[in-house]
């Protein structure tokens, strides 16, 4: 697993892992993570389906009710495919923009 930290913002990587060990190692460090805004590149994931991006329903709604953005980005999975609860985005340049309008909200409390 790799991290990229920018600020109060982590991007989350892996490379050369199945999307189940890659959960398993998220959650196992969400404890270190639970404070910055996340980002997960899913871009090395070859296959990807809407039900794979299901499994981080839970840890994105543990994320985001403490008030902390969490956006993964992948663009072999259409947003349309997803719940509106899941921030999926295709670029991390769309992820950053995405975090960036959040804190805004909150900061503005709406």
């Amino acid at each position: 697993m790799i991290f990229d930290k920018e600020g109060n913002t982590t991007i989350v990587l892996q490379e050369n892992a199945s999307l189940a060990t890659f959960l398993t190692n998220l959650r196992s460090t969400y404890d270190k993570l639970q404070h910055d805004h996340l980002i997960i590149n899913l871009f090395s994931f070859a296959k990807l389906s809407p039900d794979d991006v299901l499994e981080f329903l839970e840890l994105s709604n543990t994320h985001r009710a403490r008030k902390k953005s969490f956006v993964l980005v992948s663009n072999k999975v259409s947003f349309e495919e997803i719940p509106d609860e899941i921030c999926l985005v295709p670029t991390l340049q769309e992820a950053k923009d995405i975090i960036e309008m959040e804190e805004i909200e909150r900061d503005l409390d709406l």
